[in-house]
């Protein structure tokens, strides 16, 4: 059974191989209903910020930064944020 730290270790390695921290350039479309879930992953994974066994765990503070830009960005193209801020507010009121 792999570790938390070990987990922690691989992502570290993998992260740290030439190139990764290279821009890339990505242009695709993409529907709005795929931008609303594509955001809402992003947040979710967010949250995971602190759990060293996963990917986010690992990222550094500029990597979960650049992450919620792009999230916004998404969101801002596609015309997307209050309508997103309006199902976030449904989601909260949902869980109280």
């Amino acid at each position: 059974m792999i570790t938390k730290n070990e987990f922690a270790k691989v992502f570290d390695t993998v992260f740290s191989t030439p190139g990764m921290s290279e821009a890339v350039k990505i242009d695709f479309k993409i529907s709005r209903k795929n931008v609303l879930v594509l955001s809402h992953f992003i947040e979710q994974g967010l949250l995971l910020e602190k759990d060293p066994s996963s990917l986010m765990g690992n990222l550094s503070e500029e990597g979960l930064s650049e992450l919620k830009n792009i999230s916004q960005e998404c969101l801002q193209k596609a015309g997307l944020v209050e309508l997103n801020q309006k199902l976030l507010s449904l989601s909260e009121s949902y869980k109280s």
